[in-house]
């Protein structure tokens, strides 16, 4: 009886509740349609000063990440050495491999600054929060993902801006690896150190106000690829490609999800790993952080006129990879005796 004087909800209040739950990929592609309408805005040397405002969102979105994580979590992961391994190697190694393939096979029709964007897609370290989230709804190795997605970012500090510079050819652009990986250092590492420190104090407060937290660290992200489209809408970014690059962008996000998937799953079996530690395996090993991209590519590239193009793998590249592995994450948690464990 109670069923029938439920009222329907209405296609507005459904499409409110999406909005509100995907606020961040909302805020994506309004941050990208106002760098397009705005360019002048929101360029570096603007009105707006966006490109001083990143780096106080940089510091930031580590500062929280520091407050977040737990090295006890970290240690109690360290047994699986071959997943970790695994998981290293995928991210570090054969992603920046399926790179050079990936290049040969379709580099000569892109344009250069969204081949700069693809490989540094592949070099870029795992992503924190839902890789381990992910991995718990799949009923996995948790402790495992919680050190190897710790361990990636940490290791993608050096080895990011290092294959940059290795594999991209690019030094007659300005761009040092010295020069990047100690902007990184003081942008990322010392913020993040900060956060470690003050999190005996402020985690409680950091754990009571996540919902808050979570707003200002995505907020100072979607700032950065404000200013990173505007600085290349103003160069000519629309004006000179047009729609086909974000199609070729998504293609070439998903065509590189969906090969790391399967050499995963793959490799995982093929080496004896347990249900759970190809669950870890799977969601580490393919993720790829949008979090630490952006504010990373800032200090890499600076003031690249394709910067807006080279950020948009990893955004497309985000977005896929969270509806492909939460489907996957369900599957993996339908499976035989799943449901006792914890």
């Amino acid at each position: 009886m109670s069923s029938a004087h439920t009222k329907p909800v209405s296609p507005l209040a459904r499409l409110v509740r999406v909005l509100k739950k995907e606020w961040f990929l909302v805020g994506m592609f309004v941050a990208v349609a106002l760098a397009s309408l705005f360019p002048e805005a929101g360029r570096s040397g603007g009105p707006l000063h966006v490109d001083a405002l990143t780096d106080g969102g940089i510091a930031l979105v580590f500062f929280l990440h520091g407050l977040g994580l737990s090295f006890a979590a970290m240690r109690d992961g360290l047994s699986r050495w071959k997943v970790h391994l695994t998981v290293q190697l995928f991210t570090f190694a054969v992603f920046p491999l399926l790179w050079l393939g990936f290049d040969a096979l379709f580099g000569r029709w892109m344009p250069a600054g969204l081949g700069l964007g693809f490989l540094y897609l592949c070099v870029l370290p795992s992503t924190v929060s839902s890789s381990v989230a992910l991995t718990g709804v799949a009923r996995g190795n948790v402790p495992a993902a919680i050190f190897n997605a710790t361990l990636s970012g940490l290791l993608g500090i050096v080895l990011t801006p290092a294959l940059v510079a290795l594999l991209a050819h690019v030094s007659n652009q300005g761009l040092s690896f010295v020069d990047a990986v100690l902007g990184i250092a003081r942008m990322l590492l010392l913020p993040l150190v900060a956060g470690q420190l003050l999190r005996p104090w402020l985690h409680a407060w950091h754990h009571r106000h996540k919902k808050l937290t979570t707003a200002a660290d995505r907020g100072a992200i979607l700032l950065m690829v404000f200013g990173a489209f505007a600085d290349s809408v103003a160069s000519g970014l629309w004006r000179d490609h047009g729609v086909s690059l974000l199609l070729a962008a998504a293609a070439g996000a998903a065509l590189i999800l969906a090969v790391v998937l399967f050499l995963t799953r793959r490799t995982a079996r093929w080496l004896g790993f347990s249900a759970e530690d190809e669950i870890t395996t799977v969601f580490c090993g393919s993720k790829k952080t949008l979090a630490s991209g952006v504010p990373m590519a800032k200090l890499i590239f600076g003031a690249h006129p394709a910067l807006g193009m080279i950020v948009l793998p990893i955004m497309f590249y985000h977005q896929i990879q969270l509806v492909v592995c939460s489907i996957l994450a369900n599957r993996y948690a339908a499976r035989p005796g799943a449901g006792n464990r914890p």
